[in-house]
């Protein structure tokens, strides 16, 4: 397993295409996280698996075709709160479950590391109100077994 991309473990692209759709769909339907992303936009579910993949050790289109600031740019102003951000974590674990990613509690601690690094970063730039105090990571972390990330 050690060998294997957490990408490749997830099964690739069509998989995680699967968990942002149906963790969006969730999203969307939460009272107390609808009020982050309003009636949802034709693309987030494309997006959101563009950067899981990149960040699982799959291919770079986030980077190529979005890019980081991107990222920074659309939660910036949005002010979330810490409940609304461990209600985030919550439903995508959920989201594992329901399309039926794989159980085995590497994967699944890699992946809870993730999400959970992930929404402090949002968290963070949703308040910053100059760019000294956004968060400092300015790529698309990549995500290991151990649960560390390192960028680019």
């Amino acid at each position: 397993m050690a060998h294997e991309s957490l990408y490749e473990h997830a099964g690739g692209t069509d998989a995680l295409h699967r968990l942002e759709d149906h963790f969006y769909a969730g999203v969307l339907a939460d009272p107390l996280l609808r009020p982050l992303f309003g009636a949802g936009k034709p693309h987030h579910v494309e997006h959101l698996t563009w950067f899981t993949a990149e960040s699982f050790g799959g291919p770079d289109r986030f980077t190529r075709e979005l890019g980081f600031a991107h990222l920074i740019d659309v939660h910036r102003h949005l002010k979330i709160t810490e409940e609304q951000r461990r209600r985030f974590v919550e439903l995508y674990l959920a989201a594992l479950d329901a399309v039926g990613m794989p159980t085995d509690r590497p994967f699944r601690d890699a992946v809870r590391s993730h999400v959970e690094f992930g929404t402090q970063v949002a968290m963070q730039n949703s308040h910053a109100a100059t760019d000294d105090d956004l968060h400092p990571i300015r790529e698309v972390p990549r995500w290991t077994w151990d649960g560390d990330q390192t960028e680019g």
